[in-house]
């Protein structure tokens, strides 16, 4: 496929969970995906986490989460948008073209875990923000660790 198809399905799953693999034809993995993304999103609070966050009150969204289900969203997230990267055929010739996607969730979720507690001189991120940079970070992480392997498994 195009390149530029898999950075509209990652574009897509960025934005919302599923969609990407709805363009790519997956219909009912898209529907378990656009389900699971509200379960989360629900149990989650992530909603009532994500305005305050958005409006500068941390603390209220720190207060609001469900941080039991918030775990689940950063590997559930980055899940989505690689399969549907992968099902846009992203990936298929590019050895360890999952790291990046990996250790961004497996980075993230440690960004949630410390999300409450996190500060830099009394400054909290909470659950939104501090995930979001831990994202980046293990996004870029994983960058470079397919980049070293496949220098020595070329």
């Amino acid at each position: 496929m195009k390149k530029d198809k898999r950075i509209e399905v990652v574009l897509w799953s960025v934005a919302l969970p599923g969609v990407g693999q709805f363009l790519n034809n997956k219909y009912f993995k898209g529907a378990v995906i656009i389900f699971l993304e509200f379960l989360i999103n629900v149990q989650a609070r992530l909603n009532e986490v994500i305005l305050p966050s958005f409006h500068g009150d941390i603390h209220k969204a720190i207060a609001g989460a469900d941080y039991h289900w918030l775990m689940f969203y950063p590997c559930f997230y980055m899940f989505s948008i690689y399969d549907a990267y992968k099902d846009a055929g992203g990936g298929k010739t590019e050895p360890f073209a999952y790291l990046p996607f990996v250790v961004s969730a497996f980075v993230g979720t440690v960004g949630v875990v410390y999300s409450p507690i996190f500060n830099i001189n009394g400054y909290y991120f909470g659950g939104v923000w501090l995930p979001i940079i831990f994202h980046i970070i293990g996004f870029f992480t994983g960058l470079l660790f397919k980049r070293r392997l496949l220098n020595i498994y070329p």
